[in-house]
């Protein structure tokens, strides 16, 4: 139980200061600053709780580590049901801390869920929503895998992690706020109405093709370097 706790606690920090920034100090900190976020809150999860499950916090990690032979199925389902949990109680968290302001809306102002098209953020279309998601999160996955290889210096597994979704965040958050994180999404969708939920499939179906396509590149052993004696 002490990595399920620690997963539900690591994505419940993830989406309450990462969704947090955009709702409510979005036009205060501007694109950058909520990047940062998402950035930095991964970084001290992932030295916060990395010792005690990794820090995945993200369904589509667990299964990419499924795909790279890291990771036995049973145990990912546990993380995900975890993750997904600590998602939801962010969400509902940071609802109540921003109806605390009277001129919040939820259906103005949003819970930081991720969409496309007519009326979110840059308006940009499906399939550049479904192969931005797709790219980034196969593209996260890597670098995830990668830092947390035989070789990799693991003092810096985190940074490495967290900066890379600072980069993803500073490039992606006008096509679709950025999921690359099924538990992300699924957490601000569940209260933020009927278009949040009507588009939800793609960011779990997107991030879930991405990083299972990187551990299955993993797994062949092109990319997993072999530790040297």
């Amino acid at each position: 139980m002490n990595k399920q706790i620690a997963e539900a606690l690591g994505t419940f920090t993830l989406v309450l200061f990462g969704c947090g920034a955009a709702v409510i100090a979005g036009g205060d900190i501007g694109l950058t600053g909520i990047s940062f976020a998402f950035g930095l809150a991964l970084i001290a999860m992932a030295y916060g709780i990395g010792p005690v499950s990794g820090c995945h916090i993200n369904p589509a990690v667990s299964l990419g580590m499924v795909a790279a032979g890291r990771m036995t199925m049973p145990e990912a389902v546990k993380y995900i049901i975890a993750q997904i949990i600590g998602a939801i109680a962010a969400a509902l968290v940071l609802w109540v801390i921003a109806s605390g302001k009277a001129e919040y809306s939820i259906a103005e102002n949003g819970l930081g869920q991720n969409g496309w098209g007519a009326g979110y953020l840059g308006e940009y279309s499906l399939i550049a929503a479904l192969i931005f998601e797709v790219v980034a999160t196969f593209l996260f996955m890597v670098v995830i895998l990668g830092a947390t290889g035989a070789n990799a210096p693991a003092s810096l597994a985190g940074l490495a992690i967290g900066l890379s979704l600072v980069v993803i965040h500073l490039v992606g958050i006008n096509v679709t706020g950025v999921s690359v994180n099924p538990a992300r999404s699924i957490g601000p969708a569940l209260f933020a109405g009927t278009t949040a939920l009507a588009q939800l499939w793609l960011f779990i179906v997107a991030p879930v093709i991405g990083a299972v396509a990187a551990g299955a590149l993993f797994k062949t052993g092109l990319l997993d370097a072999k530790p040297t004696d």
